[in-house]
């Protein structure tokens, strides 16, 4: 990737992260980091504090957004998560990820020894670079990894139409 588009790409970031935060019906991610020795175990009030602080919060999807000369392709890891629990919208300037990721089976608080994996709802939007046509986006899961592609507009190119004699 040249110079300029990273540049374009670090700008294009930057304005993403800020009009998410202009945007009032959006939550804001909330993380958390624990460092915990593997034989200690995490205190009681530690596990309540996170388990408040998953429930509470919408975690935020990381994701790979690159260009092909004819799509904008987006690409995120979301194992675990069922293509049910999932909900993606586009526009011709945007795309927003929604999901949750359920836990199969219940563990005991103080079986854990590290707690690190996000549980719970997610979400990421991001503003393209180049508009793109929603109704022929596609949406594709396979090994765990959710590829979006968007095929772009192309609104310099030029179509000849043939007139019809009734």
């Amino acid at each position: 990737m040249d110079n300029d588009s990273k540049k374009f790409f670090e700008e294009l970031s930057h304005s993403a992260e800020e009009e998410v935060q202009l945007e009032p019906h959006v939550e804001l991610a909330k993380t958390t980091h624990l460092s915990v020795e593997p034989e200690k175990k995490v205190s009681k009030k530690s596990r309540e504090g996170l388990a408040e602080l998953m429930e509470e919060g919408e975690g935020q999807l990381t994701i790979d957004v690159y260009q092909t000369p004819e799509e904008i392709v987006v690409e995120s890891t979301i194992a675990g998560v069922d293509p049910d629990n999932l909900d993606i919208d586009i526009s011709s300037e945007s795309v927003t990820i929604r999901g949750k990721r359920e836990r199969e089976k219940k563990i005991s608080d103080e079986d854990y020894f590290y707690q690190e994996c996000y549980w719970g709802k997610f979400s990421r939007s991001v503003i393209l670079p180049q508009e793109v046509d929603p109704d022929e986006s596609t949406a594709a899961l396979k090994n765990g990894v959710l590829t979006i592609r968007m095929p772009k507009i192309n609104r310099q190119k030029s179509k000849k139409l043939k007139v019809n004699l009734h």
